[in-house]
């Protein structure tokens, strides 16, 4: 999955800025995913979500850079990059398979980038 993330250019733009990083450095990757866990309940797991395709903003917190990066933002997206389907309510497996592919992102945002020799 993440490959194919990586291809698309506009997944692939999504970076942490300062003030995400800081607050996922000051909570820890724990707690962030728990929020995770709680906006994806919240906003993605109704069969019908309320503004799909517009619940997610994509700023103020790591949870919400990394959705639309990992194309876990909306339903739309989660059936095709992902394929769980539109219309019905998302199961526990599959809020924690979302979770999951946020916090793979953003642990790996976190890994200092390769050193050029």
């Amino acid at each position: 999955m993440f490959p194919r993330l990586s291809g698309s250019a506009f997944r692939s733009r999504f970076r942490l800025g300062p003030k995400e990083k800081a607050y996922l450095e000051d909570r820890g990757i724990a707690a962030v995913l728990d929020h995770a866990a709680a906006f994806v309940a919240k906003r993605l797991a109704p069969a019908a979500p309320v503004n799909d395709g517009k619940q997610t903003p994509m700023r103020g917190h790591p949870a919400f850079i990394a959705q639309p990066a990992t194309a876990t933002c909306c339903r739309s997206c989660l059936a095709k990059w992902h394929g769980i389907p539109a219309g019905r309510l998302l199961s526990a497996r599959e809020q924690r398979y979302i979770v999951g592919a946020i916090g793979r992102w953003l642990e790996n945002g976190l890994r200092p980038a390769p050193r050029a020799e």
